[in-house]
């Protein structure tokens, strides 16, 4: 692979090499690289672009990577991609896109993960998403992600979003059965004139199902970010759902988190906060010796990490 693919990977995966273990890297809309395991096998799609990730049961400590990388100015990139996680399985999949725009038109990378995760499997699932380049065409990410979790099924999605990307699009949906859980954390921060929308959709369906959703933001520049997030409880169940966002220059937020309880022994709970950077916290770290710029930009990064 050439410098600016490997420079692409280590900013969407934390690549340095290709990876061991199961991988798949997409390229321009096109297969760069495949490798599969014993117990990771991954499939191409007959009937449209993407692949299906197959989990054997009982897999462990195994991950697989599937980043892409989109450098050709004015390409739409779709795919979809299914997860088929097997029953007692404890994998990590490593996901993610870069775009490097150097043209002037846009450049789209649109991508349809929906998983399967069966009974008292685990899944870390970590995405990326970054946008870089001297073009002026804009920077489009819209992914797409569809959760189905079994009974004590687990899920983890760490996504993050902090420089580069113009326009994105967010929607994840989920449906969980009994005893299942469903984790996301959010990091996103936009600049200038970029835009962020995300959407969540959680239907606790199971008994004693649980799902945490968390989203920290930081707007710049006159940038502006919507976060949408619902959860659904139906049955004995438990949901949080929570927004905390950075206003910085004309930076906008609004901020919508939504519950709706259908059963009498659902507990929800819902939390936003969006502000400024309080002038107490930079005083305090300018009085340590650093400029007003550096200081703010040491809360950011420490209310991002």
């Amino acid at each position: 692979m050439d410098q600016l693919q490997m420079h692409m990977l280590q900013m969407v995966a934390d690549l340095h090499n290709i990876p061991e273990g199961a991988y798949n890297i997409r390229d321009n809309g096109s297969l760069a690289g495949r490798n599969t395991t014993a117990n990771i096998d991954i499939v191409s799609k007959k009937d449209k672009p993407g692949i299906d990730i197959i989990i054997k049961p009982g897999t462990k400590n195994e991950s697989v990577h599937i980043p892409v990388i989109v450098s050709q100015s004015g390409l739409k990139d779709l795919v979809y991609n299914d997860f088929y996680i097997g029953e007692d399985a404890d994998v990590t999949i490593v996901a993610g896109c870069g775009i490097h725009c150097g043209g002037t038109q846009d450049t789209e990378h649109d991508g349809i993960h929906e998983f399967h995760i069966g009974k008292n499997a685990r899944v870390h699932y970590i995405e990326k998403h970054y946008g870089e380049g001297e073009g002026t065409g804009g920077r489009i990410l819209n992914p797409t992600t569809i959760v189905h979790i079994e009974e004590n099924g687990y899920m983890e999605m760490e996504t993050t979003q902090i420089k580069g990307v113009d326009s994105t699009i967010r929607d994840t949906s989920a449906d969980l059965k009994d005893g299942a859980t469903l984790i996301i954390k959010e990091k996103i921060m936009t600049h200038e004139k970029q835009y962020a929308e995300t959407n969540f959709e959680v239907d606790l369906n199971g008994v004693d199902s649980h799902a945490d959703v968390v989203s920290r933001s930081v707007a710049k520049g006159s940038s502006s970010q919507v976060f949408n997030s619902k959860i659904r409880g139906n049955n004995a169940c438990y949901g949080h759902t929570e927004c905390d966002a950075i206003l910085m220059e004309e930076g906008r937020v609004n901020a919508v988190p939504s519950l709706e309880a259908n059963h009498l022994d659902a507990s929800l709970i819902h939390e936003a906060a969006i502000g400024k950077i309080a002038g107490e916290q930079i005083i305090k770290l300018m009085t340590l010796g650093l400029m007003e710029a550096e200081a703010e930009e040491q809360i950011v990064n420490g209310f991002l990490k």
